[in-house]
């Protein structure tokens, strides 16, 4: 795979390499059980519920990440400290190379936070033919991003809607989809799509505010008739949808994407004061 860390260091199973020795990455040739964690303020956010899914990703396809959450946690803050990053995305990556056996890489990687015109405008989105064949693992397919990728550029899109063979929408191609009609939210079935971290809590801040979540697919014939949407993500939080290819949405006016958005946002604030204390 082609070398993605950043700044001036990363870690190779605790060890501290300089970015100029990315030959490590150009081994790894399958793809790999990988994690992205937002840090702010040198947190990285919701570390425990992230080093679990990473290791639930594994055992999906039946493998085992040796590096212990300790080991992990303290690799990161080893990272943050070195590059002297307050504010970024790190990624965690665990793989076997040849002659090595498995490696663990922490390291930073080039991320992109919406400024807040996103937020108060909405997003485009387009839909996009395609089913996963392990959604709930977040491994790594390096020619399914580059052709999202594309497309989104294309037609000028912040994100692709994931259409299966059965027109309905279970996911983004790097988010977690909602959908609101009325008082209640719509959101996929959770064995049809990777469990995201922010979708937990979307989940946890919904109960309290007393906001129904169905879990059931959405149609794309049905776009027209919902009343907003949203995705959810590792650097977006809660970010409105503006327009489905040609649909448009009213979701930045609507009460409900705002009351979980705010509500959001105070769950990372209260995690990363915790943390901090």
């Amino acid at each position: 795979m082609k070398p993605e860390a950043i700044k001036d260091y990363f870690l190779v199973n605790g060890k501290v390499e300089s970015i100029t020795n990315v030959e490590i990455f150009e081994k790894i040739t399958k793809p790999p059980i990988y994690e992205v964690i937002r840090v702010i303020d040198k947190v990285p956010l919701f570390l425990e519920e992230h080093l679990n899914r990473m290791r639930e990703s594994a055992k999906i396809v039946d493998y085992h990440i040796i590096r212990k959450d300790k080991e992990i946690e303290k690799d990161i803050k080893e990272l943050i400290n070195k590059n002297s990053i307050e504010n970024l995305n790190v990624k965690l990556l665990c793989a076997d190379i040849e002659g090595m056996g498995q490696v663990f890489l922490a390291y930073f990687i080039k991320s992109f936070y919406p400024p807040e015109e996103y937020y108060k405008k909405g997003i485009h989105t387009i839909l996009f033919h395609y089913e996963r064949k392990n959604p709930n693992a977040k491994v790594q397919m390096v020619s399914f991003r580059e052709e999202v990728a594309k497309k989104l550029e294309e037609n000028n899109a912040f994100e692709a809607l994931l259409v299966n063979k059965n027109g309905y929408i279970p996911e983004g191609s790097r988010s977690n989809m909602f959908f609101v009609k009325g008082d209640k939210i719509y959101t996929a079935p959770k064995g049809d799509v990777l469990l995201g971290i922010t979708r937990k809590y979307i989940f946890q801040v919904c109960e309290e505010l007393n906001i129904k979540i169905i879990e059931e697919n959405i149609h794309i014939e049905d776009l027209e008739k919902l009343d907003g949407a949203f995705m959810s993500g590792t650097s977006v939080n809660v970010l409105p949808i503006s327009s489905v290819d040609d649909i448009k949405l009213n979701s930045i006016n609507n009460k409900i994407i705002k009351e979980a958005n705010n509500a959001y946002i105070n769950k990372m604030k209260t995690y990363i004061k915790k943390k901090t204390l």
